[in-house]
């Protein structure tokens, strides 16, 4: 992979480098300390719902390792280390009582990152959901919503103003859609209106959960991740460039437009009439949805291309499909099976994304442009492919160094026309547990031998630091000889 953006770019002295990462795919001990199952718990242990049946039970086992981590990030000089917290560890049914040895553990991690002064990011949901609440209905049952804000005030009773950032939700799209449509997540369930009553209940629980949040700590700064689809049409025919309007309602407005506005759009309730008729939406839920937010999270890996369909939608086989993600019998496009996705060129990483810094730049400016108010933080940006241990015991992975650089330098292409970026987190730290994937992708700047669990650093992670030393980017040559 070749790169055709310059090195150099300096960035903001006061923007904020971090790393992310998500409970599930890293923490294992899943049955220790009190933890209770997680939907992923369930959907991973269920034969053939992942590859190779991997499940994250022992994960890149940081829960046991999270001293090593912490001194591991201190030497990358990270600022900030957004990480998600388990819900079934601190409230292992998810309702009712909390567990004491859960909440100790995620003290003890903010306390350790203030100690290396690094900025402890909390993101309370990345999609762990308690299995006895998906057992009561999950996200299409409007309870969870309220547990999920009863959950949240315990969380912020507990870390308090320790927390530099409290994010409710991370890409919400993608427990809706890919959990409760295609089945291609946990829970693995295939219904277009189930989905779309857990992205309102979502929705609602980030509200609900944000005024918990501000209950307990007033000046707490908010956030929600949402992973903003990058959608093109294939041509200018009216057709294409309507089936790109709905995709860009079902992936981008159905979250924008509550959160931010307090409203869905009228457009998107037409679209998915034959599915649903929206009667989960109760009298002022809209408004619930929307809290003022610090900053907007935002993920970005690549984009996408549609068409109106030709012919009778084709039910996947589960392989990869060209919106992004694993096929299924089931669309994961509730009302939208006559849209088509288009294969597009590459190069590609290892999930076979295409690789388009300028989707960032452009998905940037376009947020910014239409909320110019909300400050925006890259909360996910990186890319897999199959990493080695060399003879010489380093991770020599330029073809990240080179997706790292061009897509930071996109972020900078963005400051430069105006958009307030506070922030940008690589994913992820370490190589985990990619969901439905298990552990054959790697996405880390860190290097997890699955056998013995051993860290080693990527030559992505020395580059990385140099960055965040230095403030600007380092050239991608420059990689290979950093220590």
């Amino acid at each position: 992979m070749t790169s055709s953006r310059a090195s150099g770019r300096t960035f903001p002295a006061d923007f904020l480098w971090g790393s992310a990462t998500a409970s599930y795919q890293i923490e294992g001990a899943v049955t220790e300390d009190g933890r209770g199952p997680s939907i992923w718990d369930t959907f991973s242990a269920t034969p053939g719902k992942t590859l190779n049946g991997d499940t994250g039970a022992v994960a890149a086992d940081h829960y046991h390792r999270v001293d090593e981590d912490v001194a591991l990030m201190k030497d990358l000089g990270l600022h900030a280390y957004r990480f998600s917290i388990a819900w079934p560890r601190v409230q292992p049914t998810g309702s009712g009582a909390f567990n004491p040895k859960g909440l100790d553990f995620y003290s003890r991690l903010v306390d350790q990152l203030r100690g290396a002064d690094i900025a402890p990011v909390v993101t309370l949901y990345h999609w762990d959901l308690p299995q006895p609440l998906e057992d009561a209905g999950g996200w299409p049952n409007r309870d969870t919503a309220y547990r999920f804000a009863d959950y949240a005030r315990k969380v912020a009773e507990v870390l308090g103003d320790r927390v530099e950032i409290w994010t409710t939700f991370n890409e919400p799209w993608c427990s809706a859609y890919l959990g409760y449509a295609s089945g291609v997540h946990a829970p693995g369930r295939h219904s277009h209106a189930d989905s779309l009553a857990a992205a309102h209940h979502l929705n609602l629980a980030h509200g609900l959960g944000g005024r918990a949040i501000r209950e307990v700590l007033p000046d707490a700064k908010l956030s929600i991740t949402l992973n903003l689809h990058v959608t093109r049409a294939a041509s200018t025919a009216p057709e294409d460039v309507d089936a790109k309007r709905r995709i860009d309602n079902l992936a981008n407005e159905i979250f924008l437009q509550p959160v931010l506005e307090g409203r869905y759009p009228e457009e998107l309730l037409a679209d998915t009439a034959s599915v649903t008729d929206w009667s989960f939406v109760h009298d002022g839920d809209a408004e619930l949805c929307q809290v003022p937010l610090s900053v907007l999270g935002i993920n970005y890996y690549s984009t996408g291309l549609v068409k109106k369909r030709e012919g009778e939608y084709v039910p996947g086989d589960g392989t990869p499909g060209p919106d992004g993600h694993k096929s299924s019998p089931v669309s994961a496009w509730p009302a939208a099976d006559d849209v088509e996705w288009l294969p597009q060129p590459g190069p590609y990483t290892a999930m076979g994304w295409n690789i388009e810094p300028e989707g960032l730049t452009e998905l940037l400016v376009d947020v910014h442009t239409r909320y110019p108010e909300v400050p925006l933080a890259v909360t996910e940006n990186g890319a897999a492919f199959y990493d080695t241990v060399a003879e010489d015991g380093r991770v020599h992975d330029v073809d990240r160094v080179t997706y790292l650089h061009d897509h930071i330098d996109a972020v900078g292409d963005a400051i430069d026309k105006g958009v307030d970026v506070r922030g940008y987190f690589v994913w992820s730290l370490m190589d985990n547990f990619e969901w439905a994937y298990g552990y054959d992708r790697r996405f880390g700047i860190v290097h997890v031998d699955y056998d013995t669990l051993v860290r080693t650093r990527k030559d992505s992670s020395y580059w990385y630091a140099e960055l965040v030393r230095t403030n600007t980017i380092p050239t991608i040559e420059s990689a290979a000889d950093l220590t």
